[in-house]
C-alpha cells in the first residue's frame, strides 16, 4: 500500500516504514504529525484518487528531526560591468517516517 502526499506544494509518494525529506515543518522530534492532503491511495485491490484530495484518508508519520539542505550558490554576473553578487541558501527540512497509511471509505 501507498500513498501520494502534498506537503508544501511537493508531491510526494509514501510507503510505511519510509524515510521522508520534506520542506520544514513545524513539529518538535519524537512527535507523530497527520497528514491530510492525500492525493491518491493504493490498495492491493483499489486504487483511490482524489478530487482533489482522497476524503477521509489520512498518512501518519513520525518526526525523526530537523537538517538543512546542502548548499545552493546564487552567482549573478554582468560582464564588463564589475558586477558581481554571490549568495548562497540552505533549505530547512524535515525528516520524517511512515508509520502508517488510512485509506478513506
Amino acid at each position: 500500500m501507498y500513498a501520494v502526499v502534498r506537503i508544501a506544494g511537493f508531491q510526494f509518494m509514501a510507503n510505511e516504514g519510509d524515510v521522508l525529506e520534506v520542506p520544514k515543518l513545524d513539529a518538535e522530534p519524537g512527535s507523530t504529525v497527520k497528514l491530510e492532503d492525500v492525493l491518491l491511495v493504493r490498495t492491493e485491490d483499489d486504487v483511490q484518487i482524489g478530487k482533489p484530495t482522497v476524503p477521509e484518508s489520512w498518512v501518519e508519520a513520525e518526526v525523526l528531526g530537523h537538517d538543512r539542505a546542502r548548499k545552493v550558490t546564487v552567482f549573478k554576473f554582468r560582464r564588463r560591468e564589475k558586477y558581481r553578487r554571490k549568495a548562497g541558501h540552505r533549505q530547512g527540512l524535515t525528516r520524517l517516517r511512515v508509520s502508517g497509511i488510512h485509506p478513506g471509505s
